[in-house]
């Protein structure tokens, strides 16, 4: 497995927002995207606009093919409209334990 851990700061009152997003990524483009496996969203407890994201592929190669479509930069770009900045991103190998 491979993937992405975000790191991301949103705007204060946008967390329906994002998460409605996150759904619809779910629900409409998760079919389509080979190698998409799984994702989570956490809210953290120390500060309610402090927010990681989790998103799993079977490889990195399907990750790769993900990142660089130009619909999942579009709907990048609408993620981006709920965030202070750019998310930290932390990519790399994803071990089950």
């Amino acid at each position: 497995m491979y993937g992405t851990v975000a790191h991301m700061r949103i705007k204060e009152g946008h967390g329906d927002d994002l998460k409605g997003l996150i759904q619809e990524w779910n629900t409409a483009r998760k079919p389509k995207v080979k190698g998409a496996l799984n994702g989570y969203l956490f809210q953290l407890d120390r500060d309610p606009q402090d927010w990681i994201m989790v998103g799993l592929f079977e490889d990195k190669k399907t990750y790769e093919a993900n990142a660089s479509d130009p619909e999942q930069d579009k709907w990048f770009r609408r993620i981006m409209e709920h965030l202070e900045g750019e998310p930290q991103w932390h990519d790399g190998e994803a071990y089950e334990t």
